[in-house]
């Protein structure tokens, strides 16, 4: 038999193409996967780094929102201290005050400290929200201030709350708080009976906040601009913060007298 040629076997480089190639798309060099998975490592490097630095800047947004929040607290309670002091001293001199008028009017002051302190301790207890319902709120208020009459030496006076369920935001509620005060005060100093406290949406999507007492009615020609006692120029003042407005009025039955606040 006679003897058959085999053919060579051909061998390839690894650094070039095989023979008589011109060009083979998917030809990769060891060298080229090993300049790549370098570039994969210092890229994994590069977002390790960035992630850390990351964290570690959460890590201190974090302890300084905890350390405001610390601070903000501690500052609330102090100023909150501070109140009942003050309210403490008018009390003490209201009665060490021979004077009738002069202690009715250091009583009345320390109420309206006590009620600062009492709208600042519970709108902050929401944790700042922007809004608040008002209609929780304000039943929280005249129960509050039913219980300064009990304890106080006008006597104790029924507050009847009526109000719409809504959310008003905070400052105005705020506003709104004080205002409630002073009318409720008036009322309970000038009026008879019972106090109703009132909040209902108008037609014209606006909110109507009244207080009323039962009792002589106001004269005809009342004009609460010309009044120079401190609680009417508080609720003018407070009125005009929330761009509202003041109406004055009798109640029902043609009794008593009806204060109103119209705010959107």
């Amino acid at each position: 038999m006679p003897d058959i040629a085999m053919p060579k076997a051909t061998s390839f480089s690894a650094e070039t193409p095989p023979t008589g190639t011109s060009s083979w798309s998917g030809y990769r060099t060891s060298a080229s996967y090993e300049r790549e998975l370098e570039r994969y490592r210092q890229g994994e490097l590069q977002l390790k780094e960035i992630i850390a630095r990351d964290e570690s800047a959460i890590r201190h947004k974090d302890e300084a929102l905890q350390n405001q929040a610390l601070l903000s607290s501690e500052s609330n309670h102090r100023l909150l201290n501070d109140l009942q002091i003050i309210v403490s001293l008018l009390s003490l001199q209201s009665r060490a005050t021979a004077n009738a008028e002069a202690a009715w009017q250091l009583s009345a002051a320390a109420d309206r400290i006590a009620m600062i302190g009492k709208i600042h301790r519970r709108l902050h207890s929401f944790n700042g929200p922007t809004t608040v319902g008002f209609r929780g709120f304000l039943e929280d208020l005249c129960s509050d201030f039913s219980a300064l009459l009990c304890s106080g030496e006008r006597g104790g006076r029924d507050i009847a709350v009526d109000a719409a369920e809504v959310d008003i935001p905070t400052s105005t509620c705020r506003s709104l708080g004080f205002i409630a005060n002073e009318l409720i005060t008036n009322a309970a100093k000038y009026g008879q009976g019972r106090i109703s406290v009132c909040l209902e949406k108008t037609a014209e999507c606006s909110y109507a906040l009244s207080v009323t007492n039962d009792g002589a009615a106001l004269p005809a020609d009342f004009d609460p601009a010309a009044q120079k006692g401190l609680g009417m120029r508080i609720v003018r003042s407070f009125v005009e913060q929330i761009s509202g407005k003041l109406l004055i009025g009798r109640a029902d039955r043609n009794q008593g007298a009806r204060f109103t606040v119209l705010f959107s």
